[in-house]
């Protein structure tokens, strides 16, 4: 469990948008470790006449080898790389798309706090919309932008810039929140003023280390009464 929590919080008076993450901020990271370490290989072994444990092992090298990159997010990509048809799996397995603890009241509580409020995703456009059926979390948002939107994931600059091309946002007057540390890095990067990361992302796993600069367990707890 991290050690050492920050007691502070953002400095709201400094903060003119907020971009947030998907999952691992707003909804469950559950689902997504679920669907690719269990629904998948499953998926996969049955279609290949593999065991689960088998397809598993087929697999991780090529997860790992796409990591950090668009295709490890693309709907598209893993369609044609294992021949499933993924938007399908995703819809069946959609009543597991859950918030995290009181993130949605988190939502609304953001709304009276930033000038403008945007999702900043890697997740697919299908994925999204399969999510924003389930929860409707984009509902409590100005915008919701994809990586795939610019051909480049959030852990390059360059999604980093058409973002600002597109949403004209101060980075100087910006917080972002994200449970990834390599995306947080990228942000700081770009300039992004306030970055803080997320030490439960997936809310039946234990907390995780949080090294690289102010961290809360949930965005609930970002975010004041």
């Amino acid at each position: 469990m991290p050690a050492d929590r920050p007691a502070s919080q953002p400095d709201w008076s400094r903060i003119d948008a907020v971009l947030l993450d998907m999952d691992g901020v707003i909804l469950d990271l559950a689902f997504d470790n679920r669907f690719w370490l269990q629904i998948i290989p499953a998926a996969y072994g049955a279609a290949n006449g593999l065991s689960a444990a088998q397809a598993s092992a087929k697999l991780r090298p090529w997860f790992t080898d796409a990591a950090g990159t668009l295709d490890w997010y693309c709907l598209d990509y893993w369609t044609r790389k294992l021949g499933l048809d993924l938007a399908a799996l995703k819809q069946a397995e959609r009543d597991h798309v859950r918030y995290l603890p009181n993130a949605e009241s988190a939502l609304l509580r953001l709304r009276s706090r930033a000038k403008r409020m945007s999702l900043a995703t890697n997740a697919h456009r299908g994925v999204l919309a399969v999510k924003q059926e389930k929860t409707g979390l984009c509902d409590h948002l100005d915008a919701a932008i994809s990586s795939h939107d610019f051909g480049a994931p959030k852990e390059a600059q360059a999604f980093w810039q058409a973002l600002q091309d597109a949403e004209q946002f101060d980075p100087a007057r910006t917080l972002f929140v994200d449970d990834s540390p390599a995306v947080r890095a990228a942000a700081r990067t770009f300039g992004i003023a306030q970055v803080w990361g997320i030490s439960q992302p997936d809310s039946t796993q234990p907390e995780r280390d949080v090294t690289d600069g102010p961290y809360v367990r949930y965005l609930s707890e970002l975010v004041p009464n």
